[in-house]
């Protein structure tokens, strides 16, 4: 695991106050920036996220005067889905006390991590990033609910299995991780490694190269003398859609390609054709317009010429709405965050609370348009993740449909794995804090 230098020099993050219970006023705001990339290699499977999160934050602006009566303030920094990029994207906004930051990056993620409990800014890596931050008491302000990339592997054996008739079935099969050679494409290894060895398959590695994401021709040579039963697609912006093309080219079953939540954008399958249908991807929300939260954003954003997406079909995609997700789970914690402390305006330690007291149960997901879209998620100060269930899309030749029940993770195995790791991390670097929060954690 890298090393990262511990600095003890930023100040804390101090936000607006407005006198409670008092309507807001005017100048009463939240400032959220997103961290995004429109531009360069990742930018098809950037776009649609970014264009979610934001059009579901100007929603909010639109429909309901901002959270509670207090505004957003939204503002996009280009990273190009580069680190060095992203950290001097959190640099240049940091100062402008935001209370929530989205590095929407593993390598951006794994850069700030030692930087958030100096900050006091609370961070959101949605089921991406370090799987091991989901462990509250070592990383207090970090938090990448609904499921990490290790949940993500489990369940993936965990389909396997299924489709083989049970666990036992495992022993003899192979699995292989076609994956970015980056730490976001590594993230599964040690999960899959672990699981291999407990059910008797054997775990075959496909890396795959930035500069090499649109030439996988060597990797898929390797795929064909292997013979994996099935792959596990770890895989992001344009290494998904050559992916796909290649399984269909070297005659590989597209039915056993499945892509961990974020290689399931819409042009990733499109890139196939025809022959790309059945192609699956693991997700934990639902793809379309058909719920009121979707219709809310073509009401009050598209409609007003609010929306950066291209053209107004785009709205709805399996990317688009994990940017709308992401951006659900902020406004969430905002609110939790003010009925905590009877204010309007919240600062960043205000938010890190209300993410630790972050309890979405179906009826709240009813009353903010997404009855069936997602899954409940509740979090706790221990828990920073929740560990959800997920369940298995499948492209239909023009779009992703839901084609399994939920998935349950592994949890025997994923958090006494995750517990190891982050004490691991925090032994590995020195003067790594306590935790001095105060734990919001409800029974």
């Amino acid at each position: 695991m890298k090393r990262f230098k511990w600095t003890m020099a930023a100040a804390l993050v101090a936000g607006l106050i407005s006198a409670a219970p008092e309507p807001a006023a005017a100048q009463d705001t939240v400032f959220i920036p997103l961290l995004t990339y429109r531009t360069g290699p990742f930018a098809s499977s950037g776009i649609p996220i970014a264009d979610g999160m934001r059009d579901y934050l100007e929603m909010i602006n639109q429909r309901d005067g901002g959270i509670n009566g207090v505004k957003i303030v939204i503002e996009e920094c280009e990273t190009g889905y580069d680190t060095k990029k992203g950290v001097e994207c959190y640099d240049s906004l940091r100062s402008r006390n935001p209370v929530v930051v989205n590095p929407y990056s593993t390598g951006i993620t794994l850069q700030l991590i030692p930087r958030a409990a100096v900050d006091k800014v609370p961070m959101l890596s949605m089921a991406y990033g370090l799987s091991a931050s989901a462990e509250g008491n070592i990383f207090p302000w970090i938090f990448n609910p609904p499921a990490t990339y290790w949940d993500g592997a489990s369940v993936m054996v965990a389909y396997m299995a299924q489709r083989e008739g049970g666990f036992e079935k495992l022993r003899g099969k192979k699995l292989g991780l076609i994956h970015l050679d980056a730490p976001y494409g590594k993230e599964p290894i040690p999960v899959l490694e672990v699981l291999a060895a407990r059910y008797g398959f054997e775990l075959k590695l496909y890396p795959v190269a930035a500069a090499d994401m649109q030439n996988q021709s060597s990797v898929w040579l390797n795929i064909r003398r292997d013979r994996p039963d099935y792959l596990y697609n770890q895989g992001w912006g344009a290494m998904n859609p050559t992916a796909v093309r290649e399984a269909i080219r070297n005659n590989f079953p597209i039915d056993r390609l499945v892509g961990v939540w974020w290689a399931g954008g819409d042009d990733d399958a499109r890139a196939g054709g025809a022959q790309a249908r059945g192609y699956r991807s693991l997700s934990f929300h639902q793809a379309g317009t058909n719920f009121p939260v979707i219709q809310d954003i073509l009401k009050f954003v598209a409609d007003r010429n609010l929306s950066r997406v291209a053209t107004r079909d785009r709205i709805g995609e399996n990317l688009y709405n994990r940017g709308v997700y992401n951006s659900m789970l902020m406004v969430e914690a905002i609110r939790t965050a003010q009925q905590l402390t009877g204010r309007k305006a919240v600062t960043a330690e205000d938010v890190r609370r209300g993410f630790e007291s972050l309890n979405i149960t179906e009826a709240r997901l009813k009353e903010i348009g997404m009855e069936g879209f997602a899954a409940p998620v509740r979090l706790n100060c221990a828990d920073h993740n929740g560990h959800n269930n997920v369940f298995v899309n499948e492209w239909d030749g023009t779009r992703y449909v839901r084609s399994s029940d939920w998935i349950a993770p592994l949890r025997d195995v994923v958090r006494p794995l995750i517990e190891d790791a982050a004490k691991k991390y925090a032994e590995a670097n020195a003067g790594w804090p306590r935790r001095t929060e105060v734990c919001d954690q409800r029974s």
